[in-house]
């Protein structure tokens, strides 16, 4: 057997066919966003003179390098030539965020590592209009959150105190129609920046949906900070309609069908991936690569 494992993933050659892909969907998220100047606010270190470049198909001194870092901000398909297979919590996601945003809910969405939250998260923000993925970090204090979600909704926020950014988020959400907030490893954020919610809640609601995305811990901590009596926890659990909800877990079915979407037809490997990945999809991805590229590699020495 293949140990169930690869070191590296090799950068794949950047062909015309991927380069007409990454113009497409650079087209529909230029149209999506309205304008050239607003996407490029959005997509980091990539100017609106590279975006005009692209478009117009001037495009010949763009590097592998941009275009690679392009195609990973517009969520093209991934860039190893992953495929999406639509597993039940994959389903079930897509299904709350749409809810979220036409009904302009607030949810917390709780699941797995290795449940595919953040994948089916990206997609739903690529595809949609509105949308706005916002991954947490433990590092981000008040202000470089502030400045993260300002980038990702477009507004140049330079020289603005907090108290100030908070106003241009609201400002810029409420001249939208039925924006959705996606707040991505939610456990990750302070208290302090966790607050902000409350805030947004506040000024917005029934004008935005808010979605909080993590693992279970988002639910302990809540249930935590509530028993301890800290400060907005019942408040944050009170928007929330006190409960988080919990995706379906990785189903046997679903690591099989995630195999077959990649490639993988063996029921043997697919048996031995399915035992041995623990319901984790990152485990899934990396036994499928290593089966590839150990099929790959047997062809090429035959």
């Amino acid at each position: 057997y293949v140990p169930i494992q690869i070191d590296r993933m090799t950068q794949p050659t950047m062909t015309l066919e991927t380069k007409s892909r990454i113009t497409a969907s650079l087209s529909a998220y230029v149209e999506r966003r309205g304008s050239i100047n607003k996407a490029s606010k959005t997509l980091q270190g990539v100017s609106s003179a590279t975006i005009s470049k692209i478009l117009s198909g001037k495009d010949a001194d763009i590097s592998d390098a941009l275009w690679r870092t392009l195609s990973a901000q517009l969520a093209t398909t991934d860039q190893t030539g992953w495929q999406i297979a639509e597993t039940g919590a994959y389903k079930t996601m897509l299904f709350l965020l749409e809810h979220a945003q036409q009904d302009s809910l607030v949810l917390a969405i709780t699941g797995d590592a290795g449940s595919g939250k953040t994948e089916a998260m990206r997609r739903y923000a690529y595809e949609g209009r509105n949308v706005y993925h916002i991954t947490c970090a433990e590092y981000l204090n008040r202000r470089s959150f502030m400045l993260r979600v300002l980038q990702v909704i477009g507004v140049d926020s330079a020289g603005s105190t907090v108290s100030e950014m908070v106003d241009d988020i609201i400002t810029e959400l409420s001249r939208q129609e039925r924006p959705l907030i996606i707040l991505d490893e939610a456990d990750k954020l302070t208290d302090q920046v966790l607050y902000f919610f409350i805030s947004i809640y506040n000024a917005l609601e029934w004008r935005c949906g808010i979605v909080l995305s993590s693992t279970n811990y988002l639910k302990r901590r809540l249930e935590r900070g509530m028993r301890l009596g800290k400060r907005g926890y019942e408040e944050i659990w009170s928007r929330l309609g006190r409960k988080c909800i919990a995706l379906p877990l990785i189903s046997d079915e679903d690591i099989a069908a995630v195999c077959q979407t990649n490639g993988i037809t063996s029921p043997q490997h697919i048996e031995r991936i399915v035992r041995e990945a623990e319901h984790d999809l990152r485990k899934v991805k990396r036994a499928v690569y290593a089966i590839t590229k150990a099929q790959q590699e047997t062809r090429q020495n035959k």
